[in-house]
């Protein structure tokens, strides 16, 4: 493949991956971690940018996206694939990408509520980009990201040149475990499901761009990871650096979002909030064409949907959903997306280690159980619907309870005795062969 081409689809990714919640999450971490600095991104790296990479590469060994659940019983893995798109797509992530754009990049502007008028222009325009498949890579990657990579730099810039303020005190969860809450918080930005998802139009972009053998994908798919990777670690550290940066105007901001208003308002003036508009438009409208552009993509290889039509439905869905509200959609959805995270990652993990065959439905079923019902533990203590008589001696039992992940430690005992039963069993056929 050309190297241009790579560029193009590395760029492509890291739009993709790069919506509002990336831009807007950074500035207050950055801010709350303060002298802290560099240990807590460091762990927020590890998670927000790590998890999503290893996630891609994953897939790119895969070669095909819906290898992943190979290993599954049929039913098992469309559910899972059908409640992933669905989550990611028209009922969660693409409606909050629409409602944020609103409200950091149009109603500043103008009094009432245009809500409804703006989400249909906007998946108007998202829908007319994904109809484009054969140009995504073109569009996105060569013209969008650049501009948007460009805004981006101009707000970094500002930050290192004119600082508003020095590194603050740490908050009290950064005082002496900075990277193990830069790891929590990194998790949480659940990026890794996101990628499970790009993975179809990612691997996609890569053929058509001329790559056929798997060992061609899987480069590719490397190199393209590599370019995401470095692009978004930049942007979370600049994002951080300006949030870390900003303590002179920070008093009594609850969000990153809030404090980035100031931010641009202290440092460009009146034009700085046409600046952030266009940045969050910019940002959440390459996330919705590829989040488009997944479901379609996955819609048409497993039910043969023509693309055309499964993306007018997703938009057209995701425009009614937006008109719902941030805080309903957060409420519907968000149970969902903290339940399958875990699934999808524990997907990857065993897919890294165990051959995604059919000898191994036991093992991958078994492993999805497990992510599955600790992982529903993990969402119904964050949601703060356990009561305290559970949550008590499961904080004191349960390792990484309080981190929100204590499906980490039993999904990884799962898969490394998968994979020793696996090797066993390759032992005992090769001594019956003999």
């Amino acid at each position: 493949m050309k190297k241009q081409n790579l560029l193009a689809i590395g760029l492509m990714t890291f739009a993709m991956f790069l919506g509002a919640g990336n831009i807007i999450f950074p500035p207050f971490l950055g801010l709350e971690a303060g002298t802290q600095f560099f240990p807590a991104m460091l762990g927020f790296l590890v998670t927000a940018v790590g998890l999503p990479a290893l996630t891609l590469i994953v897939l790119g060994r895969l070669n095909d996206s819906g290898q992943l659940t190979q290993a599954l019983p049929k039913p098992l893995g469309v559910t899972f694939w059908v409640l992933l798109f669905i989550a990611i797509g028209p009922a969660f992530g693409m409606p909050r990408a629409v409602t944020v754009a609103y409200e950091m990049g149009i109603k500043p502007f103008f009094t009432g509520d245009h809500l409804m008028l703006f989400s249909a222009l906007f998946v108007g325009a998202t829908l007319l980009l994904a109809f484009q498949r054969g140009k995504l890579v073109d569009y996105i990657g060569k013209v969008m990201t650049p501009l948007l990579v460009l805004m981006l730099a101009a707000l970094a810039l500002a930050a290192i040149i004119t600082p508003l303020g020095v590194l603050g005190d740490p908050s009290a969860s950064y005082q002496n475990k900075a990277i193990t809450s830069g790891l929590i918080q990194g998790y949480m930005t659940m990026d890794a499901i996101a990628a499970v998802g790009f993975g179809w139009v990612i691997i996609k972009a890569i053929r058509d761009k001329g790559c056929e053998s798997a060992e061609d994908v899987f480069q590719a798919t490397l190199k393209v990871t590599l370019i995401y990777a470095l692009l978004m670690s930049a942007c979370y550290l600049a994002m951080a650096y300006v949030g870390a940066t900003s303590t002179s105007i920070a008093e009594g901001a609850t969000n990153g979002g809030e404090l980035l208003t100031r931010y641009v308002a202290a440092i460009f003036g009146p034009l700085g909030q046409y600046l952030l508009a266009g940045i969050i438009i910019m940002a959440c409208l390459t996330t919705t064409v590829g989040l488009t552009n997944a479901c379609a993509e996955y819609s048409q290889q497993t039910f043969r949907i023509p693309f055309s039509i499964s993306a007018i439905i997703v938009t057209a869905m995701t425009g009614v959903v937006a008109n719902f509200g941030l805080e309903q959609i957060l409420a519907i959805s968000l149970p969902a997306i903290l339940i399958l995270c875990p699934v999808a990652i524990a997907l990857v993990l065993a897919a890294w280690f165990l051959p995604t065959i059919k000898r191994n439905t036991t093992s991958y079923v078994s492993i999805v159980m497990i992510s599955f019902v600790f992982g529903g533990l993990d969402a119904l203590h964050i949601l703060g619907l356990l009561s305290e008589s559970l949550s008590t001696p499961l904080t004191r039992y349960v390792p990484l309870f309080s981190a929100h992940a204590s499906w980490f430690l039993p999904v990884v005992l799962a898969v490394f005795i998968s994979l020793l039963l696996n090797r066993q069993s390759r032992v005992v056929k090769a001594s019956a062969e003999v």
